[in-house]
């Protein structure tokens, strides 16, 4: 809800919370258990947002935000909320929204190709080990020297037979490439495939481009990845993220601090990020979130307590909402302590007991102010969204995909020749000429036979002339 050009989020006895435009681009972490309304508190941000004529992109992976398309419900909750908050200019309203399906199913087909995921991406997709993902770099480099795209899996699965059949011409100037790593890579494409990751390599690729539009009336559009199933496979899930971080950041200019973003991407299931994620790339990523507000990008992390996220990228999250958690154990003691303390504190109670305390709803907010300096955390009851909470009926999704700008688009998968047609073009050109070599050779071979056959007559016709003359 957008109340003086600012996001007004949540409210208490005393006073109102605001997130600033200004300072959207700091980046934002939102956190608590499971249930407690980080997903209600995602959904108000990105209407907020949209509002403002930011766009947004947000991961479904409950299947519960497609309900941004239509008005709410002034239900017994919801008005309720309203009344308490006394927001007097709170009205249910949809909002524009385009959704996406890496699968093609339940929205617009999401795209890339091999090449522009690139090896890091891929090598995280495929849970490959460094000196796994080494070869995989040599195995792209060589494609690149050669003029090879690499779209889908057929292009890379050729490329791999290619490079390991033809390994001992490329290891003095490429370095090792081993035979056993090479079944290692095509063994995790299958398993990949099987994924239904064949539907994401290809294209047409998105332009991200797309993702940065508003409507005719200046709102933002919600870009709403459909993850239900996506998130079954935690690997390409995450994978797909950060490729969807890199392309943004590869592909938007320099803009420095804006009155306002331009765009805002949520990330649910932020842990899934980072697990197991080795130091160096690790490192990669935290440079990216550094430097991806200079494109005038905001980024919002979701997940169940803050220490799911490395220092290293919290650090740089300065708008911060923190719904209950719960402490059983001394463990979980200490991940709301670790929670509490990334507060600034409030003199008028103990961050640490307010967390323990907090009801369904409320949170403690801490945002950043003109100054980008952390306000004091509030208690606040977090405004009820606009649009529906629940889940829309398909004939309602698929009018809304239908009637997107974007139909045609995106429907249908392209192969143009690349990698695969490439090698199989030369394969062929190679079994043509091998096929050649042994026509001649065997034709050599004939030509010497009836060569010696003849020699053989006529030396068998001289020796009966020959035995003719004696006898006469």
């Amino acid at each position: 809800m957008i109340k003086d050009g600012k996001i007004l989020v949540g409210k208490n006895s005393k006073k109102e919370i605001y997130l600033l435009p200004s300072m959207a681009q700091r980046h934002g972490l939102i956190t608590g258990a499971s249930g407690s309304g980080k997903t209600v508190t995602s959904k108000l941000l990105a209407e907020g947002f949209s509002d403002l004529g930011v766009p947004v992109f947000m991961a479904d992976v409950k299947g519960d935000l497609g309900g941004c398309a239509v008005p709410g419900e002034m239900n017994e909750n919801v008005s309720g909320r309203v009344k308490d908050l006394k927001l007097n200019d709170f009205e249910v309203k949809s909002y524009p929204v385009r959704f996406w399906d890496v699968f093609g199913v339940r929205g617009h087909s999401v795209r890339a190709s091999i090449s522009s995921i690139g090896p890091d991406i891929l090598s995280i997709m495929l849970g490959l080990s460094e000196a796994q993902e080494g070869v995989l770099d040599i195995v792209f480099k060589i494609a690149e020297d050669e003029k090879l795209d690499i779209v889908n899996m057929a292009d890379l699965r050729s490329l791999l037979q290619y490079v390991g059949d033809n390994r001992a011409d490329y290891i003095t100037k490429y370095g090792n490439i081993t035979t056993q790593s090479v079944g290692v890579i095509q063994r995790s494409l299958l398993a990949l495939e099987n994924q239904g990751a064949d539907k994401f390599f290809g294209e047409p690729e998105l332009d991200i481009v797309d993702f940065i539009k508003t409507d005719a009336s200046g709102k933002g559009f919600i870009n709403i990845l459909d993850a239900v199933e996506l998130f079954k496979s935690p690997d390409l899930f995450t994978s797909f993220l950060l490729w969807l971080l890199n392309t943004l950041f590869n592909t938007l200019p320099e803009v420095g601090d804006l009155d306002k973003p331009r765009i805002v991407f949520f990330f649910d299931e932020a842990h899934l990020l980072f697990n197991g994620m080795p130091s160096y790339r690790l490192k990669r990523i935290t440079q990216v979130v550094k430097l991806i507000r200079s494109k005038g990008i905001g980024l919002y992390f979701l997940s169940q307590n803050p220490t799911d996220i490395p220092d290293e990228i919290i650090g740089q999250l300065g708008n911060r909402v923190q719904h209950t958690l719960r402490a059983y154990t001394p463990a979980e003691q200490k991940v709301v302590k670790t929670a509490a303390d990334a507060f600034r504190a409030n003199p008028e109670f103990k961050t640490m007991d307010a967390i323990l305390a907090l009801g369904k709803g409320e949170a403690l907010v801490s945002f950043q102010n003109e100054k980008g300096e952390p306000e004091i955390v509030e208690k606040v009851t977090i405004l009820p969204p606009q649009s529906s909470m629940g889940t829309i009926d398909d004939i309602t999704r698929n009018k809304i995909i239908n009637s997107s700008e974007l139909v045609g688009k995106y429907d249908e998968a392209i192969d143009n020749e690349s990698a695969y047609e490439k090698i199989s073009a030369q394969n062929e050109e190679k079994k043509a000429k091998a096929e050649e070599l042994l026509r001649q050779k065997e034709e050599e071979k004939r030509l010497k036979e009836e060569e010696k056959k003849a020699k053989e007559e006529e030396k068998e016709r001289l020796r009966q002339e020959k035995e003719a003359q004696v006898s006469y």
